[in-house]
């Protein structure tokens, strides 16, 4: 790095790095409107997690008005429980907008006439940018940055051809993503069509009258919430055509839950439900010694490819479908269904898991408590419509064609990373050379 021209990162943006705050809870009327609140849980390297805790009103986004994101601004975790939570960081994208965040991430807004935000981000990202906010960390009982370290980052300066071919590499990866994006859509689209659900409006009837046999006689259940309308709407509709339950089309397999004191920095990555969405899983925090387990466990408790893991707690009925053999260990919050019959493609019951059809049965099922527990036993009697195989074939091609791309995406990242860090190392013309040999299959 002493080879290059430095530069603070507090000279080289528009306004003083700062953090945003949480809104008092106690003030209902600065919640519950559509403004994205991002915390820690949230933010990823180079990615924003959806499902989101909280969503502000336009009081609760003014409350915290010098942290109103913008397009191009850069944003980076600084308070975690170890080193790989703090320094993760992002660029904003417009279609993330409106959106803030809390006090456990800072804001840098880059000065565009002096370095660009995409190469900045990248930078911050790679292996120097990170060493670099550790270094300048304090490691207590949490690892910690204030707004004033974080401004000590030195930034390697590289001529303006360099930082437009980063530019140019993340824009690219961010059209790919959204044409993934839109294939996952349009393969919902195709779902809900064949289902006639396209244009589904579930009833917003609060009541349904029921017999004791009808209710408490077939389910079990007293509480009213799970008789509402709109879950029969959703039955009568899957069920006018050929359907089966989840238990007879799947085998359910539940993992394990070691309890925190098994957790360590090194190991078999241990994925919990934070680690999970419908379009991918990050890389967990947490791992395990796999000296806990004996050779047959472990075997049976890593997940095999088109297994998938069904969230059964927390945020419940998120489903994803592995490409391929892992070496993870799920929590507990987690199932592993395998496909026992021939007629029910994977990626299509993902599609179903995740689908309106099953997110109102989980909804159903798990509602009535604050953390929502969806019992295995529940899970076994959701109502999965089975489509003609050909439908479901042309639903699978569109959805791998999307992680396909999702993948390129994320490829050029990784080649857009790698390639600052060879220009730290060897120079602007090896780090040109990396990127030419490394993208030409995905331009």
């Amino acid at each position: 790095m002493e080879k290059h021209n430095l530069v603070n990162l507090s000279d080289l943006v528009t306004q003083t790095i700062s953090t945003g705050h949480t809104p008092s809870m106690k003030k209902d009327e600065f919640y519950g409107g559509s403004i994205k609140f991002i915390k820690t849980n949230n933010l990823r390297d180079n990615y924003i997690k959806p499902h989101f805790d909280h969503y502000l009103s336009q009081l609760g986004h003014d409350d915290i008005k010098r942290t109103q994101l913008r397009k191009d601004d850069i944003i980076v975790t600084i308070i975690g429980a170890t080193q790989k939570i703090v320094g993760r960081a992002t660029k904003i994208a417009e279609n993330i907008l409106p959106a803030n965040i809390n006090q456990n991430i800072a804001l840098i807004r880059v000065d565009r006439n002096k370095i660009n935000p995409d190469f900045i981000n990248i930078y911050l990202n790679s292996y120097y940018g990170k060493q670099y906010l550790y270094y300048l960390s304090r490691q207590t009982e949490q690892v910690n940055l204030n707004c004033e370290e974080i401004g000590r980052v030195q930034v390697p300066i590289f001529s303006s051809n360099f930082q437009s071919q980063i530019e140019d590499l993340v824009i690219l990866s961010h059209q790919k993503l959204e044409d993934s994006k839109k294939l996952y859509q349009q393969a919902e689209e195709l779902l809900l069509k064949e289902l006639d659900l396209l244009d589904f409006e579930p009833s917003k009837e609060q009541v349904s009258v029921k017999s004791f046999s009808e209710s408490f006689g077939e389910s079990g259940r007293l509480d009213s919430e799970y008789y509402q309308p709109k879950y029969d709407d959703i039955i009568q509709k899957v069920t006018s055509i050929k359907y089966d339950t989840l238990g007879n089309i799947v085998n359910i397999l539940k993992s394990i839950e070691p309890g925190s004191e098994a957790y360590q920095d090194s190991g078999i990555p241990f994925l919990r439900v934070s680690n999970i969405t419908k379009l991918g899983i990050s890389d967990p925090d947490i791992h395990l010694s796999k000296d806990i387990f004996d050779g047959n466990t472990l075997e049976k408790l890593l997940p095999k490819k088109d297994t998938i893991l069904l969230s059964k707690d927390g945020t419940v009925g998120i489903a994803y479908n592995l490409k391929k053999d892992t070496n993870i260990i799920t929590s507990s919050a987690l199932l592993h269904l395998t496909i026992k019959r021939d007629d029910v493609l994977p990626e299509y019951l993902t599609l179903v898991l995740n689908s309106i059809i099953v997110q109102m049965q989980s909804e159903r099922d798990a509602g009535g408590s604050i953390i929502k527990h969806w019992k295995p036993s529940e899970i076994a009697e959701i109502i999965i419509p089975i489509i003609d195989k050909d439908i479901q074939a042309k639903i699978e091609e569109k959805i791998k064609e999307s992680f396909k791309l999702k993948e390129e995406s994320k490829h050029l990242l990784e080649v857009a990373k790698r390639a600052v860090e060879i220009a730290i190392e060897d120079g602007e013309d090896v780090a040109m050379g990396f990127i030419k040999e490394n993208t030409n299959e995905n331009n």
